[in-house]
């Protein structure tokens, strides 16, 4: 009897790598990502150890488990990252050049 693919695993893998890529975006898409991966590669995982000789592909489903945690984490400190900008130097001074380097100026001179 021939093995089965097993189901999401590489669609686990896929959404594990663009939630790395997706933490460039603010956080929030690698976040979102990164979630996604981790509950499918959650399923993939116990529908294996259920029938772990009909199914194969468990490998990539492990690779995209851990790709969506790296995610996950570098899109958590993007995201406080950035919400500490914000807070700190105020919405106008991100989107105003010129307003951001008048205020690291004088946090400079300070």
């Amino acid at each position: 009897m021939e093995k089965q693919k097993l189901p999401n695993s590489t669609g686990v893998l896929v959404l594990g790598i663009l939630s790395i890529l997706g933490c460039c975006c603010y956080g929030f898409i690698g976040l979102v990502l990164g979630i996604v991966a981790l509950v499918l590669a959650k399923k993939a995982t116990a529908l294996h150890n259920d029938n772990p000789d009909e199914y194969d592909g468990i490998n990539n489903v492990k690779i995209g488990k851990t790709l969506a945690i790296v995610g996950i984490i570098l899109s958590a400190i993007y995201l406080i990252l950035i919400i500490g900008m914000v807070s700190y130097f105020g919405w106008d001074a991100i989107q105003n050049p010129e307003l951001m380097q008048e205020r690291l100026n004088e946090l400079q001179n300070s």
